[in-house]
């Protein structure tokens, strides 16, 4: 019987090769259904093979659970086979994972480890430690325990020290920075796991660095975050290029690998032929030969070869789908390369958009929306599909899909209000309503989001008390302490724009709590938004030196910090009516002038119209006729066709939804299992993305009814 077991092995084998899953699993299952009596080891490599199958291949998570608990039971009466029996562990540690049974898993990873420890020291035996370790680090991260998932990644650390493997150590190094982020509890501790993560990259060889291109991702995208976080935006721009550059690298080998994989299927399928000539055929065979050393070559240096360890069987990785952080037995993918590489173009699009690169930023947009409609339509989510229909197995990966679709939207959003284009954000706006009407649960952290850019939306249109209404729900509906400061400086401008008394003093009471704390944030995104609006109100109460001083102070943070071209613009707006109204003529020239090419760089019409009105009374104080008038002309054009687009905007179908003073009616499932999914079989990021968002309106008082592109900061619980 071992024989034939052997012989439906290579059956098996071939039928995998050959992509058809479901007839490799049945030539497996015959061995296991067998009359005959098997030997105990070929029982349990034939379950562990089948689990593994239907894992990787499928969503019979329990009939790969109940395969793997047979294995263990049979493992129980062999007192040797450590490798097979920790494959069960960790498999069975998946199976749990996947289902959300969160303690059990935990309990097989530790039986997993009692393995490891009791067995004698050995590379192999460090590899399952280190797995183990990991596995029971994430199920930590789920369970909100970041002090302890720190703890024993910092123990896989060490066993990766120990055996000299520069590359796992940095898998471990990532990880607790990822946890430190996720975790957030000082800033010391951050910055000590980034500067681990940088002496180890440091220490590894450029070649393997080159072989190592999940890390280089994983690691360049964190430290991204980071430095999105604490506002350090020259740096993470570093990071964004050199994360760019790395993917579009990648994407030419891609294609040269199809192109040189159709011409070598062209070339077998030639060899294939009975009746070819000898010297045909040898010609054919040189070429073959040629082909496959190239695209050995390119594997090679991308990194598919380094991942698997030659005495691991059945170790090999779709080098095209996947992006590996650690070697087998580590299950080593944070996210599959496709969704790795829609972050990188959304974070171009982040560091592009304030920058006025709205025709990259939209074709990346685009692309992006693309791609994530075809992922989601994988995991069966078309038209009418709500999150109640998901499989839970599908659960985290929609997830993962499902919030990178609403940053894009939500760029898309920002981009065209800043552009004017009303409609187009009028779509984008309402496509994430109705994404989030249908998956509640799975986008939570959108809530805030999406009545934030209804408040965007409003004020842009010039309807300042339903915009300052979105505001404050959406404060309430966040437990980020930067997004409510956020919220309330937004919705103080609006307060400022409607222009009464009461008004102005409900702006105050928003405006005066946030001041008090403002350098209690992380970075300089509150400052800078709270300094904005108070130099607003400063001079609607005509205290006009004080809001100078306050607002020189934050366009300096904005250009040291931000970099933020458009925030820029609209402070150098202000300081140039200040100057005016200061009778500070030479200076205010320089300012506006400054201020409109800028607001011409972002195509930002409101505020080319808002700089050009104070040229004109500029020019009007000067006595310089010509200039008056011309001026005032172009101005004229431009509020025309401002007037023309709110009022395209204002009779579409959709603007009374998108303003109306109420939140989004969604049916809450409050599923635990759900929930738990979304947690996800890897550790993920609270992405934190500092998100700018215009504020506009068409305004006759422009000194006081503008406050553009101020970012908005933390997004409270954006999870990747």
């Amino acid at each position: 019987m071992e024989e034939v077991a052997e012989g439906l092995w290579g059956l098996a084998d071939g039928h995998e090769e050959a992509g058809d899953i479901g007839r490799s699993i049945k030539c497996l299952e015959a061995i296991c259904q067998s009359q005959v009596s098997l030997l105990p080891i070929t029982e349990v490599k034939t379950r562990l093979r089948i689990a593994t199958l239907l894992l990787k291949h499928t969503h019979n998570i329990n009939h790969a659970k109940s395969h793997l608990e047979r294995s263990q039971l049979l493992l129980k009466s062999i007192p040797s086979c450590f490798d097979l029996k920790c494959r069960a562990y960790s498999l069975l540690s998946q199976c749990y994972h996947l289902v959300g049974a969160i303690p059990p898993q935990k309990q097989i990873i530790l039986k997993g480890l009692e393995l490891t420890a009791s067995a004698a020291d050995g590379f192999t035996i460090k590899l399952w430690s280190c797995n183990f370790y990991s596995q029971l680090a994430n199920a930590l991260v789920i369970e909100g325990d970041y002090g302890s998932a720190v703890a024993f990644l910092d123990r896989g650390f060490t066993c990766a020290s120990e055996i000299y493997y520069p590359e796992l150590q940095m898998f471990f190094a990532t990880s607790m920075l990822h946890v430190r982020l996720m975790q957030w509890e000082d800033l010391n501790s951050v910055e000590k796991a980034v500067q681990k993560c940088s002496e180890v990259w440091e220490f590894i060889t450029p070649d393997k660095k080159q072989q190592c291109p999940g890390l280089l991702f994983y690691n360049e995208l964190l430290h991204t975050f980071y430095r999105l976080r604490i506002c350090d935006y020259k740096n993470a721009g570093q990071n964004v290029e050199r994360m760019d550059a790395a993917m579009k690298s990648d994407l030419q080998k891609m294609k040269r690998i199809r192109e040189l994989t159709i011409e070598l299927n062209s070339i077998n399928q030639g060899l294939s032929q009975s009746d070819l000539h000898y010297r045909d055929r040898a010609a054919l065979l040189e070429k073959q030969t040629h082909l496959q050393e190239q695209i050995l070559s390119i594997n090679s240096s991308s990194g598919s070869e380094s991942v698997a360890p030659p005495y691991l069987e059945n170790a090999r990785t779709a080098w095209e789908d996947k992006l590996i952080l650690a070697p087998p037995p580590i299950d080593g993918e944070w996210l599959p390369k496709r969704a790795v590489y829609l972050l990188v173009d959304l974070m171009f699009v982040i560091f592009g958009r304030p920058k006025g690169l709205f025709k990259e930023c939209a074709r990346r947009t685009q692309s992006a929306l693309l791609s994530i409609q075809e992922e989601l339509a994988k995991l069966g989510i078309s038209d009418g599909v709500r999150e109640v229909d998901l499989r839970h197995s599908d659960i985290w990966m929609a997830g993962v899909y499902l919030m990178l679709l609403m940053q894009f939207l939500e760029n898309k959003v920002a981009i065209e209000l800043t552009r004017s284009e009303y409609i187009e954000a009028q779509e984008a706006l309402v496509l994430m309503k109705n994404w989030f009407i249908r998956f509640p649960t799975i986008l939570l952290g959108c809530e805030s989001i999406i009545e934030m850019l209804r408040g965007q939306y409003a004020h842009s249109v010039g309807c300042f008390n339903e915009a300052a209404f979105h505001f404050l729900e959406a404060a309430k509906v966040t437990q980020s302490k930067s997004v409510q400061a956020m919220c309330h400086v937004y919705a103080a401008v609006s307060y400022i724009c409607i222009g009464d008394a009461e008004s102005s003093s409900q702006a105050l009471d928003l405006i005066g709590p946030v001041y008090q704390i403002v350098d209690s944030f992380v970075g300089v995104r509150e400052k800078t938004s709270v300094l904005f609006a108070y130099g607003l109100l400063l001079m609607k109460q005509h205290n006009l030196q004080e809001a100078r001083i306050r607002l020189a102070g934050g366009l300096r943070l904005t250009h040291q910090h931000l970099g933020n071209i458009q925030l820029v613009s609209q402070y150098l707006t202000v300081l140039g009516s200040l100057a005016l109204a200061l009778h500070d003529a030479v200076q205010a020239r320089e300012i506006l002038k400054s201020s409109l090419t800028l607001a011409k760089t972002l195509y930002d019409v409101p505020t080319q119209i808002w700089v050009l009105s104070v040229l004109t009374a500029l020019y009007q104080e000067l006595g310089e006729r010509g200039n008056e008038m011309e001026n005032a002309e172009y101005e004229r054009k431009k509020m025309d066709d401002l007037q023309k687009r709110l009022s395209d905007t204002r009779s579409s179908i959709h603007h009374i939804e998108l303003i109306e003073k109420s939140k989004i009616k969604v049916q809450q499932l409050h599923e635990v299992d759900i929930k738990r999914a979304i947690a996800g079989p890897s550790m993920k990021v609270n992405l934190d993305i500092p998100e700018s968002i215009g504020l506009s309106t068409p305004s006759s008082a422009p000194t006081t009814s503008r406050l553009v592109d101020i970012d908005s900061g933390r997004r409270g619980k954006k999870k990747l």
